[in-house]
Order: structure tokens, then sequence, then C-alpha cells
């Protein structure tokens, strides 16, 4: 018994040739120098892909080109609108012109302006009715 247990022993313990080979480091990474230029494309997409916020250049700038013709045309006639009101303003204050602004209520697109008279001056109130944002002016008297 002895023997057999000597023999298992021998047996175990017996050394075997040990193999093996050089560990080589290959970044996955192709911007970390000497990637393998396929993973590009792979590790772009897994990044846009986890990325939750939003370019707010590249919304606005999409949506100036995606813009129906119809709005931007509405858009422009209101500004010029605004405009002359604004040149009416500055001519009623300075004197540059005879005709200054009329009392009453207008409609440009989605503002409401009220023109009224106040102690030799006036004062303008615009209302955009999209958003309920609302501007007061008021032009003193001479």
């Amino acid at each position: 018994m002895k023997y057999v247990f000597l023999l298992a022993c021998v047996l175990l313990l017996r050394v075997a040739p040990v193999c093996g080979q050089d560990l080589v480091y290959e970044p996955k990474n192709p911007a970390f120098g000497g990637g393998n230029t396929f993973n590009y494309s792979w590790l772009l997409s897994a990044a846009q892909a986890q990325n939750t916020i939003d370019d707010p250049a590249a919304a606005t700038t999409q949506s100036i080109f995606q813009q129906d013709p119809l709005k931007q045309f509405e858009q422009s006639l209101n500004q010029q609108i605004l405009s002359q009101l604004a040149q009416k303003l500055v001519g009623n204050k300075f004197g540059a012109s005879n005709q200054g602004l009329q009392e009453g209520a207008y409609t440009v697109g989605s503002y409401q302006i009220v023109v009224t008279p106040n102690g030799g001056g006036f004062s303008i109130q615009i209302t955009d009715s999209n958003t309920g944002n609302q501007t007061t002016i008021s032009v003193p008297a001479l």
C-alpha cells in the first residue's frame, strides 16, 4: 500500500514541460496609436447610440432648411411691418415724419399691437398670441 501511495504521489507531482507565449498589447481604438482601423465605425456608432444630449445648433440649422416657404414668407412680412412701426415711432419722436402713429389696435400675424395716447406721448403694447409674451413701449411727448 505504501508503494501505491508513493507511486500516486510521484505521478501527481511529476513535472510536465510548460509552454507559453509572449503577450502583445494591441489597442482597440485607432485614435490611440495603432488600433485596428476597422474598429472605427463600430466605436463611433456605439458612442452615438449612448449620446443622449441633443445639439441645439444642429436642430436650429436643420429647422431653418426644413421650414415651410409660406411660414418663412409670413415671418418676413411680420418683420417688415414691425420694422415700419419702429420707423414711425422714431419719426414721431424726433419729428422726421409728419404722419406719426394712429391710435388703435392692429393685428400683424401672431402679434396684437395696441397704440394708445398718454399725456402728450403714446404707449404701444405688443402681445405675441402664440407665447403670451408682452412688451410695452412708452414714448413721451417732446
